[in-house]
């Protein structure tokens, strides 16, 4: 079968033929339809996230029909469509035994990251984490699901959003997208930050009530003058460059939350005054459940949120997505259709 291959660091990614895989016991074979391209594969391709694993097939937002069952698979499989949980715990730490794969501490597989993912035409998969999407949804519209929308649902259960929090979603992209309906949805006031005018705009049509273009305005004061002085309760990090932590030290409320999704090659650099005589706190979120993926699923499917898709694009179209990406000209996901 066709696959794009990551052979390291700084090493452009390759379309190349490797063997189809078969499903094992309790596995099902998935022929691949829709793989979204996550800002993920530039850190990969960066070297600013390195795993030790190469070569690799990426991708980890994944939709598909399944193909073939193994054995042991409780139900037959065979025609349905499913989107992939891209974590497989060891099923035995305390986090796996809390349904929090997204923190095994010996993961057995994590697709598109330890693991071969879902830019390629087939992926095994264990049956459990392929879940049935209804039949009115795309596969297109569907594939964000599988990351963007679940880190964003995950993200906005550890910082609690509720009805008239102040949020900042600092970034946005496909998960920014997830995080501004998630928090309009809770019945918080919504500040969308970014650098490209057509981003915003569809920040402003997904829920947020206000937009700073960090390229032509100052955003900390806007972020103020939007919160009436006091700082946002929530400030979610998307970019994590000094420039806009810098933003976000200076704009969260007393008792307000930085919470970090993204990450850059800079640190961040604060007084720790800046955080006491506020009583801030700086947390992270990494990935997601398999629970939050059938609620991101239920979300879609009841079209309380939706995912924004840019374009699609083959397998052999891969490099017209990721310099995309890499360039800021994407509004939503790349998606590629294998």
């Amino acid at each position: 079968m066709k696959a794009i291959r990551y052979h390291g660091p700084k090493i452009p990614l390759r379309l190349e033929e490797v063997p189809r895989p078969a499903p094992g016991p309790g596995e099902v074979l998935v022929r691949i339809s829709a793989a979204g391209i996550c800002h993920t594969e530039l850190h990969f391709l960066s070297g600013l996230l390195n795993l030790g694993v190469s070569p690799l097939t990426l991708g980890h937002e994944i939709v598909g029909v399944v193909e073939e069952a193994g054995p042991a698979v409780e139900s037959p499989r065979p025609g349905e469509r499913v989107v992939v949980y891209y974590y497989v715990g060891c099923g035995k730490c305390l986090h796996c035994l809390r349904g929090e794969e997204n923190l095994c501490v010996s993961p057995r597989k994590e697709y598109g990251f330890i693991s071969d993912g879902g830019f390629a035409e087939y992926i095994c998969v264990p049956s459990r984490n392929a879940l049935p999407i209804p039949d009115y949804l795309s596969d297109e519209e569907v594939a964000p699901v599988g990351c963007s929308v679940t880190t964003a649902i995950h993200a906005g259960r550890l910082a609690g959003l509720k009805a008239g929090d102040r949020v900042v979603v600092y970034g946005v992209g496909a998960v920014g997208y997830g995080l501004i309906q998630l928090g309009a949805l809770s019945g918080a006031t919504v500040i969308g930050v970014g650098r490209n005018a057509a981003r915003l705009e569809m920040a402003r049509e997904l829920g947020a009530r206000h937009v700073i273009n960090a390229a032509t305005e100052d955003v900390t004061k806007k972020l103020l003058e939007y919160t009436d002085g006091r700082g946002a309760d929530v400030i979610f990090e998307l970019a994590a460059t000094r420039e806009t932590m810098k933003h976000a030290v200076a704009g969260v409320a007393k008792r307000g939350k930085i919470l970090f999704i993204g990450y850059s090659f800079d640190s961040l650099e604060v007084h720790p005054i800046e955080l006491v005589i506020k009583e801030a706190s700086v947390m992270g979120s990494v990935g997601n459940t398999l629970e939050e993926l059938h609620q991101a699923l239920h979300l879609l499917s009841t079209g309380k949120i939706k995912t924004v898709v840019d374009r699609t694009l083959s397998l052999g179209e891969f490099q017209t997505g990721i310099d995309a990406l890499q360039a800021g000209r994407l509004v939503g996901r790349a998606v590629l259709t294998p």
